[in-house]
Formats: structure tokens, sequence, C-alpha cells
């Protein structure tokens, strides 16, 4: 097994790595994934929230990429030697809107490795820090939390999924199909095999599907707000993963605004009315 391997003082000492990497904010990217979520490109010209995720292209040589798609551990990002890996949340921070044709700059430092083992097995949780700016100004500041898993055992059954909250105010029905995870992957330079091969999904890690990535589901419930409340301004995002959605069924992304004005609560549930992810927006 691969937790047989773990050995969590050695990736510890990944903890406080940095990265800078550069781009300039891209209309044609802009464009593309306004057509991928199925919306008008924005007017303004300006980065809508969560759209900075098709920047900073992870570029690998094809001869450092792994069996999983990623590029290989041990750079950047910890080798953590468990074999699932996923897109556990997040939490950011909105100070500035970003033009197109601006030139970026995202300085990424790891805060954090941890470990813990679960009635699942061994986990390990990254935290990493990104500082996005522009002329010198930070723009927005966004903490990403990774956890990688072990392999289930052969014949396991999955958790049982909780509730998803009721009482929405708004709700939009998406159908993941193949070609919208296909989009989205070639958007973000994704080569993470669980969202575009589905005999590696499904025979080597056993999911019974394409995964639905977890930041599309978070730019789906920001897409959601933007829909309804057009003219709202994005302050502060948080989300959470609660479990997984494929591609072989339909999902929910569902809004509710708070009485407070400036509080959404956001979350997104599959057909059987499991809660996938958990979100919270603030608008200013």
């Amino acid at each position: 097994m691969a937790s047989e391997a773990f050995d969590l003082t050695l990736l510890k000492q990944w903890a406080g790595k940095t990265e800078v990497m550069n781009d300039v904010v891209d209309a044609g990217k802009m464009h593309a994934l306004a057509a991928t979520l199925d919306r008008e490109p924005p007017a303004d010209g300006m980065l809508p929230p969560l759209w900075h995720w098709t920047h900073f292209w992870p570029i690998a040589p094809a001869s450092q990429i792994g069996e999983d798609g990623h590029p290989r551990r041990g750079g950047f990002l910890p080798p953590v030697p468990l074999p699932r890996r996923m897109w556990a949340g997040g939490r950011l921070q909105f100070r500035q809107a970003l033009p197109a044709g601006a030139a970026i700059s995202r300085k990424s430092t790891i805060l954090d490795v941890n470990a813990k083992s679960g009635s699942s097995g061994q986990l390990a949780f990254v935290t990493v820090r990104h500082e996005v700016s522009a002329k010198g100004e930070i723009a927005l500041t966004e903490e990403h939390d990774i956890v990688y898993r072990d392999l289930p055992p052969p014949g396991a059954k999955p958790a049982p999924g909780r509730p998803a909250p009721g009482g929405e105010a708004w709700s939009r029905e998406i159908v993941p199909d193949p070609v919208l995870l296909f989009r989205y992957s070639a958007l973000t330079f994704n080569g993470h095999r669980i969202h575009y091969d589905r005999s590696y999904v499904t025979e080597v890690e056993g999911y019974p599907g394409l995964i639905v990535h977890g930041p599309l589901i978070a730019t789906l419930l920001v897409d959601l707000l933007q829909r309804n409340l057009p003219q709202a301004k994005l302050v502060d995002f948080s989300f959470r993963a609660v479990g997984p959605l494929f591609d072989i069924e339909p999902f929910t992304v569902c809004g509710l605004p708070q009485d407070d004005g400036k509080t959404v609560q956001l979350w997104a549930k599959n057909v059987r009315g499991e809660l996938a992810m958990q979100a919270e927006a603030t608008i200013a």
C-alpha cells in the first residue's frame, strides 16, 4: 500500500516553499470559459471571480508527467505517496478586478502539510497560499486545500452522502458531459486523468465515472450568483468539497441569499439530494 511509505517528517520539509509564476490576463481564455459555462463573455473586459484558474498553467515537460496525468510530485508540491488527489476547498479574497491584457504574477507558498488516518485510510493535506498581483498590487489572495487519499480496498462501498440543505432561492441543473469536463481541463491545462480518461478513473482509482473538477463546481456556484445578482461585487468566497460528482448523472447548483443582504449560501448536490460542495460568498 502507498501508506506504508508515508513519511510526514519528510513531507513537512516542503512547508514554506515558494514559487512565482507570471502570466497575462487572456481575453481568449475569458471568451472560451464563457462559452464553456454557456454565457456571454464579460462586457467590461474584466476577469470574473475564479476565472484566474484558467491562468498560471502548470506546464511540465511530457517526461515529467506522473501516472495520474499531473506533474510528478516532489517539485513545488511535496511527494505525497498517496495516489488519489483532489481539490478539497479554498478561501479567496478579491481586492481589485483584473482587465484583459494585464500583466499578472502569482506567488505561491506552501503553508502546511499534515496527515491523519480515518475510516477510509491514510489522508494527507497540503495548504497552499496564492497571491495574485498586478502592477505590484495584490488583486486577490487564495488559500487552496489539496487532499491526498489511498486507494480503497477491493469491494469497498463509498461512504453514505450527507443530505444537502433545502430552501434554495436559486437553482440550476448542470449536465456534466465529457465535453464540459474536457473543455475545462483544456482551459486550465489540467492533465489529471480522472477528468477525461474513463478507463483510468474507473479501473485504477475505482470511481464510477469521470470526476467533475472541484474548481469547476466552485465556478458554477459563483456563476449562479452572478446570473441572479449580476451587479453584485464578490468580496470573499470560501468553499469545501464534501463528496464527488461524476459525469454519469446531472447535478444541481443552489443558492440562498441571507437576511444580512451581503452573504449568500451556495451548494451543489447530486441527483439523490446529497451534498457535494458547500460554499459561502460575501458581496459588497
